[in-house]
């Protein structure tokens, strides 16, 4: 039961990293194409950090670095690491259900590798 307990801060780095970047991916998406010129880029860039929600997805990687740092008082790198990937299957999920981008039979094929390769480091 304690073991299971540990787990809790690599699914809270899990938690942190995927809501950053969904709200991200969110929020760049609503401001629109990137500028053309540098001073445009600068401008296009701090509207974004000064937008409450790129805040808190900022908040939410700095609590996700806490996050992995108490997991590695508790596990191997070479255990916990690995973990990390659930992010690519996590954002897959939410780029296909929540923002409508392409599923395809590639990219099904990779997620399924995976998690395989999760499984298998996990058992290890």
């Amino acid at each position: 039961m304690l073991r299971m307990l540990d787990h809790m801060y690599i699914f809270a780095m899990l938690f942190f990293t995927v809501y950053s970047q969904a709200i991200i991916r969110w929020q760049v998406g609503l401001a629109g194409a990137l500028p053309e010129t540098l001073e445009g880029k600068g401008f296009f860039v701090l509207k974004l950090l000064l937008n409450p929600w790129i805040v808190t997805a900022i908040t939410a990687t700095f609590f996700s670095g806490i996050a992995w740092m108490l997991a590695m008082t508790k596990f191997e790198v070479s255990y916990a690491y690995p973990w990390v990937s659930l992010n690519f299957i996590l954002m897959l999920a939410l780029g296909v259900f929540v923002f409508g981008e392409s599923f395809s039979v590639m990219k099904c094929i990779g997620t399924l590798l995976i998690i395989a390769g999760v499984v298998f480091i996990g058992k290890g």
